[in-house]
């Protein structure tokens, strides 16, 4: 929103929480268009036409599909992602974005659809398994590399995730810290860029999406669209 308004991003701060405000999304993604309108809203969070308690179709389909390589779906709960799942999902679609689920078509516009950035790198990547790529669990990925050489391996995956996006999505470029730099960074001032990268690959989807190359699992009630 503050790049929006002409401000650069100092990724050397840790970002500040707020609730995202739907209007507001939009205008700044609008700003940012040069006044186009906004086709698409990919989110990474479960969202859903019915109050949100325990796991649904759409989390099982998923972890039915991509469990096997590592990325089946969390389940969600009424706290998690609690109100602000409902509160997101009737502002998109009071703005004219409704949820699209199973019963959509790939490609219909406007839109909000609720997407997994994890099974979707799987199929851009051409993995079999998980890709090691989450700050949190470099201990868990490489034990008995002191963390320094962690946290170089950790932006060396991240620089070929970026390639591989740059060469079907030409926004796909970050200002990520050299592997050298990685080093000397705490572990904490690394997740903006996990965030951020996570963020191109729901815009990825996004672009599968309207080019009618997405599938949603789920139901009529909420879907997890993945290339």
């Amino acid at each position: 929103m503050a790049l929006a308004d002409g401000l650069p991003v100092d990724w050397s701060t840790q970002p500040t929480a707020s609730l995202p405000v739907a209007a507001e999304l939009l205008g700044a993604a609008q700003r940012m268009l040069d006044g186009s309108a906004v086709d698409l809203v990919t989110i990474d969070m479960p969202v859903s036409m019915s109050p949100i308690s325990s796991r649904r179709a759409a989390d099982n389909a998923i972890s039915q599909m991509f469990g096997g390589r590592g990325c089946g779906a969390h389940s969600p709960s009424v706290t998690r992602p609690g109100s602000i799942s409902d509160v997101l999902c009737t502002d998109f679609r009071d703005m004219g974005y409704p949820l699209a689920t199973s019963t959509a078509s790939p490609g219909m516009t406007p839109a909000l659809i609720e997407v997994y950035p994890h099974p979707a790198l799987l199929v851009l990547m051409d993995a079999p398994y998980r890709l090691q790529y989450k700050v949190s669990k470099t201990g868990r990925y490489w034990p008995k590399l002191p963390p320094s050489e962690r946290r170089r391996k950790l932006v060396e995956m991240w620089f070929d995730i970026c390639q591989i996006l740059g060469e079907t999505f030409a926004c796909a470029e970050l200002p990520m810290p050299t592997a050298y730099e990685a080093e000397q960074f705490r572990t904490a001032e690394l997740k903006r860029y996990e965030d951020a990268l996570d963020a191109l690959i729901c815009g990825w989807i996004g672009v599968r999406y309207l080019e009618g190359h997405c599938t949603a699992f789920g139901d009529e009630t909420a879907a997890i669209w993945t290339p």
